[in-house]
């Protein structure tokens, strides 16, 4: 898929689950996003087929994520990109792990951050104080998922 088409498709993606996280419950829009995290019949044929394509296709992902999170007003919020990715790689047949943790800043303050991580590894959210954060169960993931 070439960058421009790939870019519009996150932009699109990206509005849409910030409006989702702004009007729906959480897990009725983790259920709408796995509605579009199926796999076409089109993307199955242009899966990568070894480890290399693997890392490029997340790549272009992140990529992607982040550049449509500049370019949007206001910017998104770690729940929202962590969310864009998940479906992007989804639909992409790649596994990968939603996270979520919390944190006590020194005040005392309670602060959360989401992020994705691929054979253990962050591919979205990276924090340099990441560690940080108790990372929370697993959410129970939609049927679709």
């Amino acid at each position: 898929m070439n960058r421009r088409l790939l870019l519009f498709r996150t932009f699109i993606l990206l509005t849409g689950v910030r409006l989702g996280l702004a009007l729906l419950a959480f897990q009725n829009l983790r259920e709408v996003l796995a509605r579009f995290s199926t796999v076409s019949n089109y993307t199955q044929k242009h899966l990568p087929r070894n480890d290399v394509q693997t890392q490029q296709m997340v790549r272009q992902v992140i990529w992607a994520v982040e550049k449509s999170a500049q370019l949007m007003p206001g910017g998104a919020k770690c729940l929202a990109k962590a969310l864009t990715t998940q479906v992007l790689m989804a639909r992409r047949s790649c596994e990968c792990e939603f996270k979520i943790g919390v944190a006590k800043t020194e005040q005392g303050a309670l602060e959360a951050h989401a992020w994705i991580e691929k054979d253990g590894q962050v591919i979205m959210g990276f924090l340099p104080d990441l560690d940080r954060f108790q990372s929370l169960p697993p959410l129970q993931k939609p049927s679709i998922l």
